[in-house]
């Protein structure tokens, strides 16, 4: 399996603005100036080497996921957050440009922040290409219908030209895929309700829980989640806060870093990825962030899991390529 990261944003999508681009540049030249940069062929080297705050960004579109089973299964997408367009743009170079395009969505849950790029998803109004959406909700469709209606959407999605097919899924039958890939899930604590999910495949697992409060009350119930979390090969994670910033924010159904560590050391996760990143957090504390969730993990001693960021444009695979 092939997953890519679309949008890490949680909330509300937040592109760069002057003052935060202008701190990126004064920490991009001030490294410049350390290296003594003297030469043009000295610069692609120089932006490669500079730390993961300056030498790019991690995102400011809102959560969206693609998931690649194999290469000759049709795409998986999490959510529709604004990650959602530039993937779109991305697969309308294949198939969906054609209007010979299979693509499935699941949604996690249906709060704005994960629906608001499906409008703007070219896929979608393509003739010939099938959209088929997945979720544990009976109303799911009602849901985004109601999202473009012509108060707040020049389009309705009933009028949009893909053949369009919706589906509840069953909390006790996995989706099965063409390739053995099972597709399950797992109700979140979040309000409104939201849902984890899970994909399998030969003997390797991905798991992708977004809009999640884990406190330390559920490290007591832990035994209750391992069925579904434990071991898995990757988890993406919501991890919104620093754990001082949880503590005026309970109840808004979010994890804080640390939390999310707890949790991931417990289920015995080999890899986790800290995700839907809080909308004020700049890219320097976001990094602050993954330095707590190092610096945490070294405190409980353990072994697991490897630690990363979530940022737009971050793949990784799991389990065989084909």
């Amino acid at each position: 399996m092939l997953i890519k990261l679309w949008g890490v944003r949680g909330s509300i999508p937040t592109p760069l603005d002057t003052g935060e681009y202008r701190d990126k540049l004064r920490g991009v030249l001030r490294h410049a100036l350390d290296a003594g940069l003297n030469a043009d062929s000295d610069i692609n080297q120089f932006i490669e080497e500079l730390p993961p705050h300056l030498g790019r960004v991690f995102g400011g579109d809102t959560t969206c996921v693609c998931v690649e089973p194999s290469v000759d299964e049709a795409p998986v997408i999490i959510d529709c957050g604004t990650g959602l367009r530039r993937l779109g743009d991305a697969l309308m170079e294949g198939p969906c440009g054609r209007g010979e395009g299979i693509v499935r969505i699941c949604f996690t849950h249906t709060h704005h922040d994960h629906i608001q790029g499906l409008p703007f998803f070219k896929p979608l109004y393509i003739p010939g290409n099938e959209i088929h959406f997945y979720s544990p909700l009976a109303d799911l469709e009602a849901r985004l219908v109601r999202q473009q209606i012509d108060h707040y959407f020049p389009m309705p999605f009933e009028n949009t030209a893909s053949r369009k097919y919706f589906y509840v899924l069953n909390e006790k039958q996995p989706l099965e895929l063409d390739d053995g890939t099972q597709i399950d899930f797992q109700p979140l604590k979040h309000p409104g309700g939201s849902f984890a999910y899970r994909f399998r495949r030969g003997g390797a697992s991905f798991i992708f829980a977004t809009d999640v409060e884990f406190t330390g009350e559920d490290m007591l119930r832990m035994d209750a989640t391992h069925p579904f979390f434990g071991r898995a090969d990757l988890l993406v994670m919501d991890a919104q806060y620093t754990l001082d910033d949880h503590f005026s924010r309970f109840d808004w159904g979010h994890t804080s870093v640390t939390m999310a560590v707890n949790c991931a050391a417990r289920w015995d996760v080999k890899t986790l990825v800290l995700t839907h990143h809080e909308p004020s957090y700049s890219d320097a504390r976001l990094m602050k962030n993954l330095q707590l969730a190092i610096e945490h993990k070294g405190n409980m001693n353990a072994t697991r899991p490897q630690l990363h960021l979530a940022r737009q444009g971050m793949q990784f695979r799991v389990g065989p390529e084909k």
